[in-house]
């Protein structure tokens, strides 16, 4: 058992014992001495609250279990618990505000929360953006935050906040002391995270449909593409079906159709661009999740699906995520594109199973970090090549003289951009050391299909 499950447990039996007993009366003196819960006040709670935070920033998981269930056995009458609940959620709200202005947007916090702390803490965190959302207006929300908000369930579900640590307890399966142990987790967590590169207005800052370019059928980032959810649902449906079928044929045929409604949206997109006698739209940046294991051969792989579609990215390996930044209509297309075929590389690299070396030991990682690398590597050949074809078929016809130059002006108008919002990236690089893995996965990427590109491109 861990030292955080050992402590865990003693704050639990702790808050038991407080339950059925008041503490002695005496002052709160500094973060080691416990105020009097018997009279909770909103100083109290605080002061208790920010001891726990301190203790978990010390690594001091005894003062930590005692803080927290000082708070988990509160005695100060029917007010007590409420007024912890409603301290945290008071705490929750501030330091999300500060997430907010610091660049992060809904998707980020619920992943890295995910990624450092667990589902269950991810969770919670949806819970305090639920709680903080609720006091900006509706026309003061980026629709792209709005979407993010939509696609994670992000929702005040409880009926009432001086219950909410009991009702998601309760949810959990979980006593309320493990509640709290998570919400300082996520306190801590939340604290310490760095300023990021603002992709979007924070709510509060900016109306819908307001941003150069945008109208009625404007982006709504996050995944989700123009036009609204609704043919984002059908393509990830057809997606879906299309990873998880035996049947080649079957496969090739719904991801061709998902492909068609992209295509269009494409199109349409282009062709409003056009047309359009305003402000030029400008590039756009969305952050994608790159996770464990073998990140950086994920990394790879989107960013050679980038390149392709005219996007760049640039990879934050300690926050989990890298950013990519484009046009919408190309962002979309890389984000769906990366999902399918990170489904096809992580499917054909298990079904090649583990390796060994000639004295037994398992070379399986080393095979696998490979494998992903040389798919990825040979996917980027592919979709150049589709993209030049495609490219130098459209530039030779009638009228359309001007369709290279464009291209170059938004390639360098994507390149200014990432530069102007990442002035000091490192280029790093990966290879592959285990020759079977990177001869098999390029193989896998050769079958790879990608109708999904082959037919964006053929009618873009």
């Amino acid at each position: 058992m861990s030292t955080r499950n050992r402590e865990k447990r003693r704050a639990k039996q702790k808050a038991r014992a407080e339950r059925n007993r008041s503490w002695a009366a005496g002052p709160a003196n500094g973060f080691g001495e416990e105020p009097d819960l018997r009279e909770l006040t909103w100083a109290s709670a605080e002061l208790q609250l920010t001891a726990a935070l301190q203790a978990r920033r010390g690594g001091d998981e005894s003062a930590l279990a005692r803080h927290v269930a000082a708070l988990a056995a509160v005695s100060g009458g029917p007010a007590g618990p409420e007024i912890v609940n409603r301290c945290l959620l008071a705490w929750l709200d501030r330091i999300i505000e500060l997430c907010w202005r610091g660049g992060w947007q809904p998707a980020d916090v619920h992943r890295v929360a995910g990624r450092q702390a667990g589902p269950r803490v991810a969770r919670l965190a949806l819970d305090a953006i639920a709680a903080q959302m609720r006091r900006y207006a509706a026309a003061t929300v980026d629709e792209r935050w709005e979407a993010q908000l939509r696609v994670l369930d992000a929702t005040a579900w409880w009926n009432d906040d001086g219950g909410w640590l009991a009702a998601r307890g309760t949810r959990e399966g979980i006593e309320q002391v493990e509640v709290l142990f998570d919400a300082v987790e996520l306190l801590h967590l939340l604290h310490g995270l760095p300023a990021v590169q603002m992709l979007c207005p924070a709510p509060g800052t900016a109306r819908r449909h307001t941003r150069p370019g945008a109208g009625a059928a404007s982006t709504a980032g996050a995944g989700v593409l123009s036009g609204g959810t609704g043919m984002l649902d059908k393509v990830r449906g057809l997606l879906a079906k299309a990873e998880s079928t035996t049947f080649t044929e079957e496969a090739e045929a719904l991801t061709a159709k998902a492909q068609q409604l992209m295509a269009r949206h494409s199109i349409d997109e282009a062709l409003l661009a056009a047309r359009s006698t305003g402000k030029a739209a400008e590039p756009d940046g969305r952050r994608l999740g790159i996770d464990n294991p073998y990140e950086a051969a994920k990394a790879i792989l989107l960013d050679v699906i980038a390149d392709a579609n005219r996007c760049r990215t640039v990879w934050a390996k300690s926050l989990g995520f890298s950013t990519v930044i484009g046009y919408p209509a190309d962002l979309d297309a890389v984000e769906v594109l990366y999902t399918s075929l990170l489904v096809q590389a992580t499917t054909a690299m298990m079904q090649a199973g583990s390796r060994q070396d000639r004295q037994g030991r398992s070379r399986t990682r080393a095979f696998r970090q490979s494998f992903l690398t040389s798919f990825a590597t040979r996917i980027g050949e592919r979709l150049r090549a589709t993209t030049e074809e495609v490219g130098a078929q459209a530039a030779a016809e009638p009228g359309h003289d001007r369709l290279l130059p464009v291209l170059a002006a938004r390639d360098d108008s994507v390149r200014r951009t990432t530069t102007k919002m990442f002035p000091e990236v490192v280029t790093k690089s990966v290879t592959a050391s285990d020759s079977e893995g990177s001869a098999l996965g390029r193989t896998a990427a050769d079958l790879a299909s990608l109708h999904v590109r082959d037919e964006m491109t053929a009618r873009r």
